[in-house]
């Protein structure tokens, strides 16, 4: 008996051991594999089919800009000329109206200048919010389709550090979004100036302020 007892000692001793041994391993999760991808939504937008008719429809609202402008800046000078030449037969009261009115004018022609480059980005967030939209929800797709866990956008960090500073290019999945939305792919895949509107266009020097004599 007892050695029957000893015998059962010696057996949860040992079995206790093996318990506090695998205890002591380290854990180690069996993670998914990791797998990053990049593209250049920049580079795919001026590629889509709808490219074309964002940048005529924001080359026409700048022209109609510009247009107001050389307008206002016309009005303005032409009364001014007609001011100067006939300030010396004026009342003070006449005068004083007439000044009042190019101050006006002009601080019209100063408000135009500022609301139209504010006015020309609204446009072109407008048309290509949609367009970015759709390019984003096909990148998920093939990220999804590929086993991609990350995909990085390769322009995000555009006029400073970029934020991707060297990847493979079997990474790349831009190829993939262009075939995944049926357009066809670029010949040659090489940085281009981004598509936003040129709002200095539409923002001549403003005419010159008017002189109380």
């Amino acid at each position: 008996m007892k050695n029957k007892l000893i015998a059962l000692a010696v057996t949860l001793l040992l079995g206790g051991s093996q318990v506090w041994a695998q205890a002591q391993q380290p854990v180690t999760a069996s993670a998914a594999p990791v797998k990053i991808g990049y593209t250049n939504m920049e580079y795919i937008l001026q590629n889509m089919p709808e490219s074309k008719d964002i940048t005529n429809q924001i080359t026409i609202q700048r022209t109609q800009l510009e247009k107001q402008f050389q307008d206002m800046s016309k009005e303005f000078q032409d009364k001014l000329a007609a001011y100067e030449k006939g300030q010396a037969q004026m009342s003070d009261l006449i005068r004083a109206d007439k000044e009042k009115e190019l101050q006006g004018l002009q601080q019209r022609i100063q408000e135009f200048q500022a609301n139209s480059s504010t006015q020309l980005q609204n446009k072109y967030n407008q048309l290509v919010n949609p367009v970015m939209q759709k390019i984003q929800k096909n990148v998920d797709d093939v990220a999804k389709e590929n086993g991609y866990t990350f995909v990085f956008n390769l322009d995000a960090g555009s006029g400073t550090i970029p934020v991707l500073l060297y990847a493979p290019e079997e990474n790349n999945i831009t190829d993939l979004v262009f075939k995944k939305m049926n357009v066809p792919i670029p010949s040659k895949q090489a940085a281009q100036p981004a598509t936003q509107p040129n709002t200095n266009a539409a923002k001549p020097a403003a005419p010159a302020p008017t002189k109380k004599n």
